[in-house]
């Protein structure tokens, strides 16, 4: 909250930059990307043959690159691209390459504060993940599904740690898979293993695991649980670190299991996207009570409401209201707030955005290749050609409101009491 605490909320209009045509130097410019503050813009150009740098507002980087892509600001306000220079490849963080470059990297990945950052890292032929610039002592011929602790000081990857021959079906039904925590290997091996999820404090780690061809689990620390079942999703962590939970498929239907013991009773078509309140008190997810009836549930309790599809759920700070994106096969996209959706549909809608207190929520739409801002269900007085999410002040009295209009990249704080 310091962070955002420090931003200019002062309600207003600011133009910070007048036009985003590509500078008279410049051949050509990718997609604009906007900073979490909304204080800066920043976009890959063209600077000559075969070199490119990155505008921000109307500066440009020092040092030109070789390639440039996948640009992203990092929570803390961090802008960082991945660079090529002589054929090799790194991460550049406000225009300086981190750590050692390598054969290929990828896949950039912050912490919720933005204070760590990680990549996918390829040399020889084999993988890692490096860690603010430094890639694990360990190299493997295959890393993937990699995650980074929200603590920031830990990374995680399902990684091949037995070598197969061509067709060797039965020396992958052996199991020639494992977890690596910071490079180190669990001594379990597995058919197949997803999602490796560490805990809050980072201290623990929870994948799920394919046992047999036909039996699935959930693995902590290298330790499955003692029952199995046809098909397991994600697991979620308690916000204490003390207990696990997944979805799980038993019988034909899905449920809920903690630390292996069913929690929600198997009654879902579907069941996914487990997730808990700050304080752990409740537990949300997103359920099918039947086909093509998706909703949002509460600790066991759906929705009345259902829709065809249904994505993106986010809990409030307080755990008691929970919003989700609601379409009809990609189309007809809606908001929905406790079961409860909001008027209009759109051509596209992004997720829902609460403020500290849990009281106002505000997300970014399209319709017909305009852009609106809607707070609690009500949109800012102008459409935009482009607009990015909505951050509230942290008192949740005002919204920042980052945007294209007339080719010219503006700022507003608004009051939320205009909407």
């Amino acid at each position: 909250m310091g962070r955002i605490s420090s931003w200019d909320w002062e309600v207003g209009r600011k133009t910070v930059v007048d036009s985003l045509s590509p500078l008279q130097e410049h051949e050509w410019q990718e997609e604009p990307y906007v900073s979490p503050d909304g204080e800066t813009l920043a976009a890959i150009v063209k600077v000559g043959d075969g070199e490119f740098s990155v505008r921000t507002n109307n500066e440009v980087w020092e040092t030109p690159f070789e390639k440039l892509w996948f640009l992203r600001y990092s929570p803390d306000g961090r802008l960082t691209a991945l660079c090529q220079q002589d054929m090799e490849w790194s991460l550049a963080i406000d225009g300086e390459p981190w750590g050692d470059f390598a054969e290929y990297a990828w896949e950039t990945k912050f912490t919720p504060d933005g204070s760590s950052i990680a990549t996918m890292t390829k040399n020889d032929n084999r993988y890692c993940v490096s860690l603010n610039g430094t890639p694990w002592d360990t190299y493997f011929e295959n890393a993937n599904q990699y995650s980074l602790s929200p603590c920031g000081t830990h990374t995680a990857a399902v990684v091949q740690v037995v070598s197969l021959a061509q067709a060797d079906i039965e020396g992958f039904m052996k199991g020639v898979y494992s977890v690596a925590v910071d490079g180190n290997v669990w001594d379990g091996h597995y058919v197949n293993l997803f999602t490796p999820t560490f805990s809050p404090d980072g201290a623990r780690v929870a994948a799920q695991a394919r046992i047999t061809t036909f039996d699935y689990t959930i693995a902590v620390d290298d330790k499955p649980w003692q029952k199995t079942f046809q098909q397991v999703w994600e697991p979620a962590f308690h916000p204490k670190g003390s207990n696990v939970v997944a979805p799980v498929r038993t019988g034909g239907k899905w449920g809920v299991a903690q630390d292996g013991n069913i929690l929600w009773a198997p009654r879902y078509v579907q069941c996914l996207n487990l997730q808990f309140s700050a304080s752990g008190e409740k537990l949300w997810g997103v359920v099918a009570t039947g086909f093509g009836k998706f909703t949002a549930a509460c600790d066991n309790v759906p929705w009345d409401a259902t829709f065809p599809i249904v994505t993106d759920l986010v809990v409030s700070p307080d755990g008691n209201r929970a919003a989700i994106l609601a379409s009809e096969y990609n189309r007809n996209f809606r908001i929905v707030i406790n079961g409860k959706a909001w008027d209009g549909t759109y051509d596209m809608a992004w997720p829902v955005a609460f403020s500290a207190n849990s009281a106002n929520a505000a997300a970014v739409v399209e319709k017909g290749g305009k852009f609106h801002i809607l707070v609690n269900g009500k949109a800012y007085e102008k459409s935009f050609d482009r607009a990015w999410p909505p951050v509230f002040s942290p008192d949740g009295s005002k919204v920042l409101i980052r945007a294209i209009e007339n080719n010219s990249y503006v700022r507003i704080v608004a009051d939320v009491a205009r909407f």
